[in-house]
């Protein structure tokens, strides 16, 4: 089976993850469609079920031993509004030089080209395995990269996650907090505040605590390799009350903060709560704080994975606000380096596509990639 032909199959395969499970899908069509084309290369293959059984990883493995490289990639989407879309998204559509269809780009486009540069080194006698992973709802919960880092495998020495670099290597990305918080009051007649706790009201207290916060870590954390050089936070969506004449019941926030490398998650979600939790008591209300989080990553300093990928590309590693998977193969010991054929640019969004210029450079690329790490 051809490149185009498999890529028109991936598509096809809606593999939607979303923290909505309303619109939440299973990616084990798409797990399924790469281990069936990997097995008959000579990969074995291990599919590994993830709680949901609608969903898994896979590890398929060329030859044997230790070290060697992992090819990685996520195979599920973000959701999408079809209505915006000028081609049916799950239908693989070339025109103008562009192949369209939602996960061209991020990142179902990285798994035939794989396999297309693996196809040269099928029977050829690898001194190090190849390793090509594909993972379950990184868009989503990280629940697939969470697995891997529980069992302890892959293991390799060399990691490359395909994500849409623009083919340039990225070393560097932050980490992403999302916060939901809650406050839980007492609702009651508007005509007489004291029947009541006004949710809305202490939240006015929680935004300013964390406006606060903000810009205490904007003037506090920099790093100069981001072109946004410091920890974000947004502030994303809220919502509260029923009714103008009813004293506010509850009341939600959900925002995000992005920190830099080298800044620790556990302490930025304490400070947090010191700075949110005593509003219960002064306002006699309850609040509740759940929190999903990726690490930051860096690769170590004197990366040989970042000195070949820099050499094979002539381009300088770079570093991105978007989260990966990295942290977690990096927790595994791999020397990683995130580097794909797409553009962040055209993630995320209606009428996603891949430049078909990026096709063969990037089968050339991982060629010479592999042949570096596992002959």
């Amino acid at each position: 089976m051809q490149l185009i032909p498999m890529l028109q199959r991936l598509i096809a395969a809606n593999s939607i993850s979303s923290v909505n499970p309303s619109i939440d899908q299973g990616n084990r069509a798409v797990i399924d469609l790469l281990a069936n084309w990997l097995e008959g290369l000579g990969f074995t293959t291990e599919v590994m079920p993830l709680a949901d059984p609608r969903k898994a990883n896979l590890i398929a493995t060329l030859g044997s031993g230790p070290g060697g490289l992992v090819l990685a990639g996520h195979t599920d989407t973000v959701p999408c509004d079809e209505s915006q879309w000028h081609h049916d998204p799950f239908k693989l559509v070339e025109k103008d030089h562009r192949l369209y269809g939602l996960g061209t780009c991020d990142m179902k486009g990285f798994f035939p080209l794989v396999i297309e540069a693996a196809r040269h080194f099928v029977g050829q006698p690898l001194k190090q395995p190849l390793i090509i992973l594909a993972t379950a709802d990184e868009e989503s919960s990280m629940a697939g990269a969470q697995l891997l880092a529980a069992a302890g495998r892959p293991r390799a020495r060399y990691a490359l996650i395909g994500e849409p670099t623009g083919m340039k290597p990225i070393n560097m990305h932050k980490g992403i907090m999302v916060e939901k918080l809650v406050i839980e009051g007492h609702s009651g007649h508007s005509s007489d505040p004291s029947l009541g706790r006004n949710a809305m009201e202490t939240m006015h207290s929680v935004l300013g605590e964390l406006l606060t916060l903000r810009n205490e870590l904007r003037d506090n954390y920099h790093n100069p390799a981001f072109s946004v050089s410091y920890p974000t936070m947004n502030l994303g969506c809220i919502h509260g009350g029923n009714n103008p004449n009813r004293i506010c019941g509850q009341c939600e926030l959900g925002f995000e903060v992005r920190p830099l490398p080298g800044m620790d998650m556990a302490t930025l979600q304490k400070t947090i709560r010191e700075r949110i939790m005593p509003l219960q008591k002064r306002d006699g209300v309850v609040i509740t704080i759940e929190h999903y989080c990726v690490p930051p990553f860096a690769t170590e300093e004197n990366s040989a994975m970042v000195e070949i990928c820099e050499s094979l590309t002539r381009h300088s590693c770079e570093a991105v606000s978007f989260a990966t998977e990295a942290p977690y193969l990096k927790d595994l010991g791999m020397d990683v380096v995130i580097l794909g054929p797409g553009n962040v640019e055209q993630a995320h969004q209606p009428d996603e596509y891949l430049a078909l210029e990026r096709i063969q450079p990037t089968i050339d690329f991982l060629i010479q990639l592999i042949g570096r790490c596992c002959l």
